[in-house]
């Protein structure tokens, strides 16, 4: 298993996702509203813990993987998670995600986390691109892409949704 960095910020703790963290993730997962853009097991409660799972236990490469995010000031209360994984778990580009309970939404948690996460991927780990594509509908992700310095490279369409290619470089 590699080793991922803890990031403080003002208000958060991010630190790398452990298995004490899957029932928060599957808790956030369960919530249609945070999981309306996003693809996956969510309805098949057998399905969907395995897919957490995996993605907790998988090595995707050195200072690659996902971080949980939580208050500072209540290091118990699980916000979210932040991912930097090669491309839809394949690669070979890499890129950033997040995904946050819908209480945490709005309060500038997501960009605050993501911060730290994507100057790692661009300083520490030396990487050229790194990629987000979010569905064209998901202004607040959108949003957050912008803010943490991605620039808009423009719509594509996969499996029938139309994705706002972002990326950040080097």
């Amino acid at each position: 298993m590699t080793t991922l960095p803890t990031f403080d910020t003002a208000r958060l703790k991010v630190r790398p996702r452990t298995d004490a963290d899957l029932s928060a993730c599957l808790e956030m997962d369960r919530d249609p509203e945070v999981t309306k853009f996003v693809k996956g097991p969510w309805s098949n409660p057998k399905r969907h813990e395995a897919f957490v799972r995996e993605r907790i236990d998988t090595n995707f490469g050195e200072g690659l993987g996902y971080w949980s995010v939580f208050l500072r000031e209540r290091p118990d209360q699980f916000l979210g998670w932040i991912l930097l994984i090669p491309y839809d778990g394949v690669g070979p580009e890499v890129e950033i995600g997040w995904r946050f309970n819908r209480k945490a939404w709005g309060k500038g948690f997501a960009t605050e986390a993501a911060t730290p996460v994507l100057k790692h991927a661009l300083e520490t780990l030396a990487l050229r691109r790194v990629v987000a594509d979010i569905d064209a509908d998901n202004v607040g992700s959108i949003q957050v892409a912008i803010k943490i310095g991605m620039s808009d490279e423009g719509m594509k369409e996969l499996d029938g949704v139309t994705y706002q290619s972002f990326v950040a470089r080097q």
